[in-house]
């Protein structure tokens, strides 16, 4: 056997290089199992409400109780006791009680279970050269000419006008009709060829057909659109007024896929960010009774900025807070729940940018994520210059970096693209305006915002793995 050289033995020492996950797991069916589980997940919720559901199933299954029941019959909550808060069907909080009180801080997991779409408008209806379509405006940031020639599926509410609540799924199905966008034909799309990638199909282009079978009389106009309307009618009981008190999203059809020869990979709608949503509800269902609460988050809007009532900006998560420490007290007082977020970590929990050989002019190849090399933390997100970014500090990225290497956690840093090349961002900044410290962390993907999104099952385990052990601290 040759000894190696002192030049190798110090370049082994001082330099460093990520692993590939698959070189270091000896039980690869463990992930392709894992991944399975995920599939469904993602088959079983391709909307924020579905998902949501789809958690507090999951959620009830494995012995939580919902908050409003533990306030209303005023219980003691004591370590290990699992609850969760459901607000709106749209955005879940999951929690775990410690065994230090609430106030010396929670280890949390904040996800968002909303992805790029197209929503359908609140008066969509209309019939056009004896075609019956839908008009839509889409939710996120989405490459316009990637959802043409698209099967689609609807899935959403209604609220009919007498308060009925119906869920609406049709095109995910075998035996279910599809929807479709049109696009030109290549003969006809000189005009076209000349625009801009971003406007060769423009917003208020991504209209749905519906329909092209006219009602069978011929007294009156638009007979495509009434055809239409009496299917629905039959099948949903729902008039054209109720289209105003609809939730109706159009995403991918179809189920989750395998990828590659190998398997290696999940192709889907909706990774972004409901990967990063599956693998922290794992992470979370496996933790017993933790030194420090633990909460998972999985939260509505993070695609459109986080507002609104049911998004990360909302002050849902804070009054929840509240009452766990309101119940946990022997007196309550506003300070101990700012001392509770203050003292809190976290790990935004979002998707990386992955490294893409067929693009490589986008991403910092050196500081870049790669597919298959684990869970990826990215210091700091935001647009050129990192504005708008958390940017997390040196001390909480160290502690971060040491639970990962002490739980053999493969791991790899990231960032989103080169300097001026573009950006993002996350939920983490509004976690850091509480004081806490928080650090991007997630699965890189190809293909981000598409329809059909890749990702690495080894990074889907690994990143299970990570949230795990960040839990268990």
């Amino acid at each position: 056997m040759v000894e190696k050289s002192e030049a190798k033995k110090l370049q082994e020492k001082l330099t460093h290089s990520w692993n590939n996950v698959w070189d270091k797991i000896e039980d690869k069916e463990q992930i392709f199992r894992l991944n399975e589980e995920y599939k469904s997940f993602l088959d079983n919720g391709k909307t924020e409400r579905e998902s949501a559901n789809e958690i507090i199933k999951i959620a009830k299954e494995n012995g939580y109780i919902e908050l409003n029941e533990v306030i209303d019959k005023n219980i003691t909550i004591k370590p290990g006791m699992k609850i969760y808060a459901n607000n709106k069907e749209k955005y879940v909080a999951m929690f775990v009680i410690g065994e230090e009180k609430i106030s010396r801080g929670m280890n949390i997991v904040g996800s968002h279970i909303d992805s790029p779409r197209i929503d359908i408008k609140q008066f969509p209806l209309y019939e056009d050269s004896e075609m019956a379509l839908l008009k839509t405006h889409y939710y996120g940031g989405i490459r316009k000419y990637q959802w043409v020639t698209l099967p689609l599926a609807l899935h959403g509410v209604v609220i009919k006008s007498n308060g009925e609540k119906i869920n609406v799924v049709i095109g995910e199905d075998e035996s279910d009709p599809v929807f479709m966008i049109t696009d030109l034909l290549p003969h006809l799309a000189k005009d076209q060829n000349q625009k801009k990638l971003a406007e060769g199909i423009t917003g208020e282009g991504l209209n749905i057909i519906i329909g092209t079978i006219p009602y069978q009389n011929d007294d009156i106009k638009d007979k495509v659109k009434l055809n239409v309307l009496n299917i629905l009618n039959e099948k949903y009981g729902i008039t054209e007024e109720d289209f105003t008190t609809a939730e109706l999203e159009a995403v991918p059809a179809g189920k989750a896929r395998d990828v590659g020869i190998d398997r290696s990979l999940v192709g889907a709608y909706g990774h972004d960010d409901r990967v990063c949503a599956f693998t922290s509800l794992k992470a979370i269902l496996d933790i017993k009774q933790p030194k420090k609460t633990a909460v998972g988050l999985f939260v509505d809007k993070e695609e459109v900025g986080s507002m609104g009532n049911t998004g990360m900006e909302s002050k849902f998560f804070e009054y929840a807070v509240s009452e766990l420490v309101a119940l946990q007290e022997e007196s309550y007082c506003e300070l101990i729940t700012k001392r509770a977020m203050a003292n809190s970590r976290v790990l935004s929990a979002d998707v990386a940018a992955g490294f893409d050989p067929n693009y490589p002019e986008v991403l910092d190849k050196r500081n870049a994520a790669f597919i298959g090399k684990g869970i990826t933390i990215a210091k700091f997100t935001g647009v050129r210059g990192k504005s708008g970014s958390n940017d997390a500090n040196s001390e909480y990225i160290s502690d971060i970096r040491r639970i990962f290497n002490e739980n053999n956690i493969v791991w790899q840093m990231g960032e989103l693209g080169k300097v001026d090349q573009g950006g993002g961002g996350t939920i983490a900044y509004i976690l850091a305006n509480y004081g806490m410290e928080v650090v991007d962390c997630g699965v890189p993907v190809l293909s981000m915002h598409a329809p059909y999104e890749l990702v690495s099952k080894a990074d889907v385990f690994m990143t299970y793995k990570g949230y795990k052990a960040f839990y268990e601290v």
